[in-house]
């Protein structure tokens, strides 16, 4: 009599596989009717708004792609690219001066950071458009300058929205930086690397995969916070639309022309950053451990006695190694 517990000998036939499992997916109710819910609210809240008596639409067709409108659109994507540069620049070097071991670089980084984001962005605009008030001429010795000839409204905005980025430029950077593995700076280092190159060429590209996500936060942000150099007369978007508004009394309209622009600006930046942090993290999920790409080099007995000894329950397939 042979025993029921022995393996079966023989070709396996249909008959003798399992079946396969039937895998029946978990219907989440209460997903679906919240679902249906927002769904319906956003669906009544456009309606309301697109069937308002008190909106004239042809207004908003009429002026969104008006001169006026398009040059402050310009002066917008301006100030904000001008200054994200002035920021990234000022962040860089603020960013290495705190991590300098100089403790004078460290306390004018500190000091500049302490300043910049202590105050409101709109009383530092003020303050740069009102320079007149407290120096007349700019300038050394002989040679001197109007005050009002050099800070116009443009540069009033750019120096106040740019510097006022490098402040919170400069901690984006600096915790990219320390994000970096500092083993990287005492191999770079070893090899006869200088301080500056070794920052430039092995710390801060790895960094960006940590700095491009808070940066392109900011970039949105900088690209909103520009229409607050309306209060200095500056000849931006929000600006340009007020100023139609003034003559054709559309207040409400010109306000939703400006709203579009800022939509389809933060949704072209959106799009960059996401392209961005995805060339930037290559290679980074799909990277194999060090132990894998060690065992993958050996020879397969090898590979067994080591995965033995340091996971007992593990086969080299886990690893990624073939047998």
């Amino acid at each position: 009599m042979s025993n029921s517990n022995e393996p079966m000998t023989g070709p396996v036939t249909s008959a003798d596989r399992p079946a396969p499992i039937q895998a029946i997916p978990v219907r989440h109710w209460g997903q679906m009717i919240a679902g249906v819910i927002v769904i319906a609210l956003l669906a009544a809240f456009l309606y309301a708004v697109a069937t308002n008596q008190n909106i004239d639409w042809s207004i908003v067709g009429e002026n969104l792609f008006n001169s006026t409108i398009l040059s402050g659109l310009w002066i917008t994507i301006s100030l904000t690219i001008l200054s994200m540069i002035i920021g990234i620049v000022l962040g860089i070097g603020l960013a290495i001066m705190r991590l300098s071991p100089n403790r004078v670089l460290n306390s004018v980084a500190a000091g500049y950071i302490w300043i910049f984001r202590g105050t409101p962005q709109l009383v530092q605009l003020l303050l740069w458009f009102n320079l007149a008030l407290f120096f007349p001429r700019l300038g050394i010795g002989d040679f001197s300058v109007d005050t009002n000839t050099v800070i116009t409204a443009f540069v009033a905005a750019l120096l106040g929205l740019g510097l006022n980025e490098g402040a919170y430029m400069a901690e984006i950077v600096r915790g990219g930086i320390l994000s970096v593995d500092h083993g990287q700076s005492e191999a770079s280092m070893a090899l006869g690397m200088r301080r500056q190159k070794t920052m430039f060429k092995i710390v801060l590209p790895q960094a960006m995969r940590v700095i491009i996500p808070p940066m392109g936060n900011d970039l949105i942000t900088m690209l909103k916070m520009t229409s607050l150099v309306t209060v200095i007369a500056a000849p931006d978007l929000l600006n340009r639309a007020q100023t139609i508004s003034v003559r054709n009394f559309y207040i409400f309209e010109l306000l939703i022309v400006a709203s579009i622009w800022y939509l389809v600006l933060t949704t072209i930046a959106t799009i960059i950053q996401s392209r961005l942090e995805k060339r930037f993290a290559r290679g980074i999920a799909a990277r194999p451990s060090t132990r894998a790409r060690v065992l993958k080099n050996l020879k397969p007995g090898r590979v067994e006695s080591i995965a033995a000894v340091t996971e007992p329950n593990a086969t080299p397939e886990d690893h990624g190694v073939k047998s």
